[in-house]
């Protein structure tokens, strides 16, 4: 049986909609198929493996029981795994390594080492799907679920985005990316903002996920506020022009030879946008699989979700977001490299939709995980 390790929470401000997510793969994995381990990481940043029930994750009770212990995934290729630590201490402190050495002692001798065949990253948001955990895997030599380094980090930035799907000629929404030093200078700026994309607009962090930190912007005396409020977020930030539109979804899988769902879906949001609260937190968003389109259009946004996927050399999956105009226009939105995964997203529903079931979804991201990135050629 392959050895899976399942990872989820992160530092991300997507921590919790992490918890929700991977409980929802973990309870979809075939354990008949699968040795499951669980990699937990706290708001703070600790490494924890954890062995207890599934259902003690989304309430964050995980991570203080008695069935966690420190952990790291190795980078060395040679320890391709995850070194579980016997204390709770976990890691060596610098003065008990300096001992240890002097001493001719193993660093490592607290340790076991856990093979993995391959990683499932349940992360969003920063540090989670933005290349960065995806670095790690690459110099450890695991196989993991999702697309790369490059891929992941381009995908994450929504400026980067636009830049490459505007060079596939892909119609992208209209959006200005600003630095701080622009906010300095808010006569001009707004000036630029009104002129090129007007009232309303979204303000949104540059690198973040599940609508955190986005505002929608009704007129200049709201600017300010929403700067602030995505800055938090990250360093830089990008102002997006409203498209009037019905918002519809399409999820995509593979390596090479990408598919996209049979079924696209629409979100209609009760909140003056899309944002976590209607995602995550309550029920009000109504989602319609199949979406309130025409047939020629989901064949449409179908085609442009694998074309954009392709574009972005994403792998394994991606959830593409767009808006349908009242022209039929199809307008992409956001590229997903990891979306969500819990009981409610999109992402699974649309091939459940499509006759794939949850579990063979899991089935299929772990098996194209495991092809290789290269290609034998024959000389």
């Amino acid at each position: 049986m392959l050895n899976v390790c399942v990872v989820f929470g992160g530092t991300s401000s997507e921590h919790e909609v992490s918890l929700r997510s991977a409980t929802s793969v973990l309870e979809n994995m075939d354990k008949n198929k699968y040795n499951i381990m669980m990699l937990g990481i706290t708001k703070s940043g600790r490494w924890l493996c954890y062995t207890g029930p599934v259902d003690m994750i989304v309430s964050g009770a995980w991570q203080n029981s008695a069935y966690t212990r420190p952990a790291i995934i190795s980078p060395d290729r040679h320890q391709r795994g995850l070194y579980l630590y016997a204390s709770e201490g976990g890691m060596p402190t610098s003065d008990q390594l300096r001992r240890r050495i002097i001493t001719g002692a193993s660093p490592f001798e607290e340790a076991r080492l856990l093979p993995v065949d391959v990683v499932f990253p349940v992360l969003h948001g920063k540090f989670g799907e933005d290349g960065t955990i995806q670095g790690l895997f690459e110099l450890a030599g695991i196989p993991y679920v999702g697309s790369d380094v490059l891929s992941s980090a381009a995908c994450m930035d929504k400026a980067f985005t636009q830049a490459v799907l505007e060079h596939a000629g892909i119609k992208k929404t209209k959006m200005i990316a600003l630095r701080y030093y622009d906010v300095i200078h808010m006569d001009e700026t707004r000036r630029r903002l009104e002129l090129e994309l007007g009232y309303p607009m979204f303000v949104k962090p540059a690198n973040a996920g599940s609508s955190v930190g986005v505002t929608k912007v009704k007129g200049p005396e709201e600017l300010e506020d929403a700067f602030k409020c995505a800055f938090r977020h990250d360093r830089k930030i990008v102002v997006e022009q409203m498209v009037k539109g019905q918002e519809v979804e399409c999820a995509v899988m593979g390596n090479d030879d990408p598919i996209a769902s049979d079924v696209v879906g629409e979100i209609a949001p009760t909140h003056e946008f899309y944002d976590y609260e209607g995602k995550y937190l309550d029920d009000s968003t109504e989602l319609y699989i199949p979406a309130h389109i025409p047939h020629e259009t989901a064949r449409k946004v179908r085609e442009t979700a694998v074309k954009a996927y392709a574009a972005m050399g994403c792998r394994g999956l991606a959830r593409v977001d767009f808006f349908v105009k009242e022209n039929g226009d199809v307008v992409l939105n956001e590229v997903n490299t990891l979306p969500g995964f819990t009981s409610i997203s999109m992402y699974a529903k649309l091939f459940i939709a499509s006759g794939v079931s949850y579990a063979e979804v899991v089935d299929r991201l772990i098996a194209y995980a495991l092809e290789p990135k290269s290609v034998a050629v024959e000389d």
